[in-house]
Order: structure tokens, then C-alpha cells, then sequence
């Protein structure tokens, strides 16, 4: 039988979160945020993508809780450009590591937007220590705050993604790349869009064996 999350409310500097949440009944699970796309187009954490990267952390041993930013679902508070979302995150994974004192490891996630809050939580919380961005867009937002990127994770991006240029995933990997002592592993899936339509499977074995050969060693 699948585990079942549960629906809670978390508080955030906006009022409070709407999220999902699993907690791992096992002694120093690794605890995961997943983290949504964009809400002023439709984003949430019940966002396909979301969802499943949820569900992989879930199946793998992970205490995981993916939440609504600000002003999306049952969420308090207003859309704020990215600037309150990253303090929602920051929020979240307050929370799941009171909830799991005992963590093994602390991963950061998310999807397109959800990406490049990811990037930029990574950069003030020296405690995560693996992160997967999916669908991130640099040609649409700055990612030159990466400097250096504090720790190794994978970046998965769309072969034939209609909102991100070729050579914005190429320079994010070369200035990523030419940093000692992290590897960030970027995986491309053929023939997929941004939303990777049709290529969920995919998508799901990319990230599966990405957090199955990192936690190997817990």
C-alpha cells in the first residue's frame, strides 16, 4: 500500500502555507522540498511535475513536503516576484527540519520558477546538500547569483523546450562546470518540451536513479 501524505498548514512570513506533507517513520531519513511553478501561470504544488518529483523522494525513503507559495490554493498572502516565495521555501524547510531532527540529508527541489527559487535557496542554506532543478529558465531569470554554486545536484532540462534558449543552458553548465569540488550532473531528455509532454516517464527514471546513486551512501 502507497504511503499517505497529509494536508497541513505550515506558518510562513506571509501568513500560512497550504502543503502536503510524508514523514519517513525511519530513524535519520533525508527530508526534500519540492518546490512549484510559476503562480501568476497557473503553478502549484499539485503541478504534475511537482507531484511526481514528490512522489519519487516519498518512495525513497525521504521525509518530502511540497507547498503552495503565497497567494496560490489555501495559502495566505499575495504573488511577490520571487522575492516572498524564496522566504516560503526558506519556510518550509524550517519546518521539515524541526519536524526531522534527525536528517540524514537535505535536498532542495523544483520546477521551472520552483528551479530558480531552488538556486537561490541553495545559496543561503549550507546544510542542503543535493538539489534538482528541473526546467530551469536562464535566459528568463539571472542565475550569476550561482557564484560559486555551494553544492553538486542535477539540472534536467528539455531538449526541445519552447521557453529556454540552448545557449542559456549551455552557459549556466560551463559556469557551473569550472567549479572545483561540486558536480552538477545536467541531463537533457530528447524530444521534450518544457512541461516534458509525453516524456513523464522519462522525466521520473532521470530523477529516480539521479537520488537513488546519491543516497546509496547513507
Amino acid at each position: 500500500m502507497k504511503p499517505k501524505s497529509t494536508e497541513i498548514f505550515i506558518p510562513g512570513p506571509a501568513g500560512r502555507l497550504e502543503a502536503k506533507y510524508y514523514k519517513n517513520p525511519k530513524f535519520g531519513s533525508p527530508v526534500a522540498i519540492v518546490l512549484q511553478p510559476h503562480p501568476q501561470y497557473g503553478g502549484s504544488m499539485n503541478n504534475k511535475i511537482v507531484q511526481t518529483t514528490y512522489n519519487i523522494f516519498l518512495e525513497n525513503g525521504f521525509s518530502v513536503i511540497r507547498i503552495n507559495f503565497r497567494g496560490v490554493g489555501k495559502s495566505d498572502g499575495v504573488f511577490d516576484n520571487g522575492q516572498g516565495e524564496l522566504s516560503d521555501a526558506a519556510a518550509a524547510l524550517d519546518w521539515i527540519e524541526r519536524e526531522n531532527l534527525d536528517y540524514s540529508q537535505c535536498w532542495v527541489s523544483g520546477f521551472s520558477f520552483g528551479a530558480l527559487i531552488c538556486m537561490q535557496l541553495i545559496m543561503r542554506r549550507p546544510e542542503v546538500n543535493n538539489f534538482i532543478a528541473i526546467s530551469p529558465q536562464p535566459n528568463v531569470y539571472d542565475f550569476s547569483f550561482l557564484a560559486p554554486c555551494p553544492t553538486s545536484g542535477q539540472i534536467i532540462y528539455s531538449e526541445s523546450d519552447e521557453l529556454v534558449t540552448k545557449e542559456s543552458i549551455d552557459e549556466l553548465n560551463k559556469r557551473i562546470k569550472n567549479q572545483k569540488g561540486i558536480e552538477v550532473i545536467f541531463t537533457k531528455i530528447k524530444e521534450a518540451n518544457h512541461f516534458f509532454k509525453n516524456k513523464e516517464n522519462e522525466l521520473a527514471k532521470d530523477i529516480e536513479k539521479y537520488i537513488k546513486e546519491k543516497t546509496a551512501l547513507i
